[in-house]
């Protein structure tokens, strides 16, 4: 991350707070200012403190100030409230370009570090726009907001669908399992039905032999007794013809 202005020399992209910040809780030792005292302000009319106060708690809705413990104070960081110039806006960009090459960000795809830099440079670019017009800061507001609930609604749809994926490919890994042993059971029924045909068609193919042969048995004897009766037949005919010949001899 990086900053215009940040406190304490540290460079980060929260360049909106304020590089002037205050414990809330002292602790008893004075604290002794070498340096010389400022002058007083100089007085403001009242309509310009109250703009400029509604201006800082706007900002402070926005971007909450800082809070941390350090040496038993409790220190406070608020947004900066000073209005932004044309060279501050270039800074930013350069400050965000910078920062994208230092970090490796990915220009196309998803990329988290990509998304938090621009949404921090989003950010200040709020700060600078409500600065000038509150109501327009609070309108970019809303439109960050939005964005980010689809963001987080598009992340909450990709996390159920990668769960509701896993789910659907462990439910298939173990139908897979059942599958592999119903091939199994089905494998060593066909090997059990295909031992049962060979031994029927052993049988239907004796069994055709055995027909055949007496076939063949019953066949030639249908023949023999032919011929028999053909023989008897004849020898019938022959003795019935000498038979009448005889007679028409007498």
């Amino acid at each position: 991350s990086f900053a215009l202005i940040y406190c304490c020399s540290i460079v980060s992209f929260d360049c909106f707070y304020c590089p002037h910040f205050r414990p809330l809780k002292v602790s008893p030792q004075q604290i002794v200012e070498s340096g010389p005292v400022p002058p007083p302000p100089k007085p403001k009319s009242p309509s310009a403190d109250a703009s400029k106060q509604q201006t800082e708690e706007i900002l402070n809705a926005i971007l909450p100030p800082r809070e941390w413990m350090e040496d038993n104070q409790l220190w406070v960081q608020p947004v900066s409230s000073a209005p932004c110039t044309r060279m501050d806006v270039i800074h930013l960009q350069e400050q965000l370009d910078r920062s994208l090459q230092e970090r490796q960000a990915r220009e196309t795809g998803i990329c988290p570090v990509r998304r938090e830099l621009y949404s921090q440079c989003f950010d200040e670019l709020i700060r600078q726009v409500t600065i000038n017009c509150a109501e327009r800061g609070l309108l970019l507001l809303q439109v960050r907001d939005e964005i980010r609930m689809t963001i987080a609604a598009y992340q909450t749809l990709y996390e159920s669908s990668v769960a509701f994926g896993m789910r659907k490919a462990l439910q298939a890994e173990h139908g897979m399992a059942d599958m592999e042993n119903k091939i199994l059971e089905l494998e060593s029924e066909k090997r059990g039905l295909e031992r049962l045909l060979n031994e029927q068609k052993a049988k239907c193919e004796a069994i055709e032999r055995r027909e055949a042969e007496r076939r063949e048995i019953e066949e030639k004897k249908h023949a023999e007794e032919v011929q028999f009766l053909k023989r008897t037949n004849q020898q019938l005919k022959a003795q019935l013809e000498g038979i009448i010949t005889l007679r028409n001899k007498a």
